[in-house]
């Protein structure tokens, strides 16, 4: 790389986008110091769990959001072995049949998460939930960015509170922001502790040297630069690399470019590189974030790409809704696996996507396991559609060396989404069958199969 290391650092804060691409990066560094602006929001916060506990009626939480949403609110969940929160980021009709008659709705928050507010499973899911509740305002909450269609529908619904996110953030960046804290909050944590950690990290990576974030980003970059661009994440208990994925992949993903995140994958292997991940204690993984997306930062200079827009991703979305516009939705099998990996070759890695019921996932581990027998590949997997709000724009946008295996189930009987002249069967089924469509369209090596026949 053609910038020294503490140059490097000094323009990245200084929200210079020549570091990048020169276009609008800068406008995109809000994360920097978004950690600094929620440990003056703690008070609010606080004050917010409290009111909704004061009663001794709500004990139960439920976060619909998808990807930047999602993801770290996940991660929080399992490494606090939160049980009072859950995370609904599928349109799997099963899956929200299981959450609604899970919960009692006189002692549930819905909380809608929603960078742009127009999120389509995240709307869906609310309107969903808000006509299952009788719409009552008191039992949901927003967050979302200031002046979002879903901000306007939340203050006319008279939703309990509606939390504000930073603007100059992409939703892949906005773990320490609202959309995450506020999980965080509901979750019990200490967030002056979780903050205070996170600070201690932001300053360490101000340093032109012992900058963990400049360093993990240029291993990141180095090897990327070596042929070594599968990025082999540890495995932690509380299923950090499901966040770091997402940053990784929408991230770098693009101009045909791209490190490829694999969790849990053996770092051993030509085309691989170890993503270290450093949790002794749960309340370090805010300094982990931050590292991570300093890192990501940093790797995107190396690779000359724009690490903060995701140019593919509007592309599965722009399928979906013309094939909802259709007719019958068919997904047949098409190749099989044992075609798709007879064409694997050194350097190329396996993605299987499954777009199932994410109750059955612990079925796909065969299938995992062959794969990797039969290749040789690194391999990873995700559920759709919450993958596509992660790994979607690499796998579109990213360097053709994937080999895609999508994998399907029977939905089961449809599931009305009020509103909406689909339901959520409809809607998983278009979301598969347009990510199918897109990939085929930019050349990708994909195949289908359905769950039953490799479970």
């Amino acid at each position: 790389m053609a910038v020294a290391a503490g140059q490097l650092v000094e323009r990245i804060w200084a929200r210079d986008p020549s570091v990048w691409t020169g276009r609008d990066e800068g406008q995109w560094l809000g994360w920097l110091d978004e950690p600094e602006r929620m440990r003056e929001r703690i008070g609010e916060l606080q004050e917010f769990v409290d009111e909704v506990g004061a009663p001794g009626v709500i004990d139960t939480f439920v976060l619909m959001g998808m990807g930047g949403s999602s993801l770290a609110p996940i991660v929080l969940k399992q490494s606090f072995e939160g049980d009072a929160l859950h995370v609904l980021d599928t349109t799997h009709p099963a899956m929200v049949r299981h959450t609604a008659d899970l919960l009692d709705l006189d002692s549930t928050l819905f909380i809608a998460s929603s960078k742009s507010g127009t999120t389509l499973e995240t709307r869906s899911h609310l309107d969903f939930f808000w006509e299952r509740n009788g719409g009552r305002g008191e039992f949901f909450a927003a967050i979302t960015d200031p002046g979002s269609e879903l901000e306007r529908v939340a203050r006319e619904r008279g939703f309990f509170q509606v939390f504000a996110g930073e603007p100059t953030i992409g939703g892949r960046y906005s773990a320490l922001s609202p959309f995450g804290l506020v999980p965080a909050a509901l979750l019990g944590l200490d967030l002056e502790r979780l903050l205070e950690r996170t600070a201690e990290m932001i300053e360490a990576c101000r340093l032109a040297e012992g900058n963990p974030g400049l360093e993990l980003g240029e291993e990141l970059g180095e090897g990327w630069r070596e042929g070594r661009d599968k990025v082999c994440i540890d495995e932690t208990e509380g299923g950090f690399g499901l966040w770091a994925e997402q940053l990784i992949a929408e991230s770098t993903g693009k101009d045909g470019k791209g490190l490829i995140p694999a969790p849990g994958e053996p770092p051993e292997g030509p085309d691989r590189q170890r993503g270290e991940v450093r949790l002794e204690d749960p309340y370090e993984l805010g300094q982990e974030f931050f590292r991570w997306e300093f890192a990501v930062a940093v790797a995107g200079s190396y690779l000359g790409i724009n690490p903060f827009d995701q140019p593919n991703v509007q592309a599965a979305k722009d399928k979906t809704n013309e094939v909802l516009a259709g007719g019958e939705i068919e997904l047949e099998p098409e190749s099989s696996p044992e075609e798709l990996f007879a064409q694997a070759s050194e350097g190329d890695y396996v993605a299987i996507q499954a777009f199932i019921d994410p109750m059955q996932e612990a079925k796909l581990e065969p299938l995992i396991e062959r794969a990797r027998e039969e290749t040789g590949c690194v391999v990873t997997h995700g559920l759709g559609p919450r993958y596509l709000h992660s790994t979607g724009q690499l796998h579109k946008g990213g360097p053709n060396s994937g080999l895609f295996l999508q994998v399907v189930d029977d939905p089961g009987e449809e599931l009305p989404i009020p509103g909406r002249p689909f339901g959520f069967a409809r809607l998983i089924r278009a979301q598969a069958a347009g990510d199918f469509e897109s990939l085929k369209e930019r050349g990708r090596r994909v195949a289908r199969v359905r769950l039953e026949e490799v479970a």
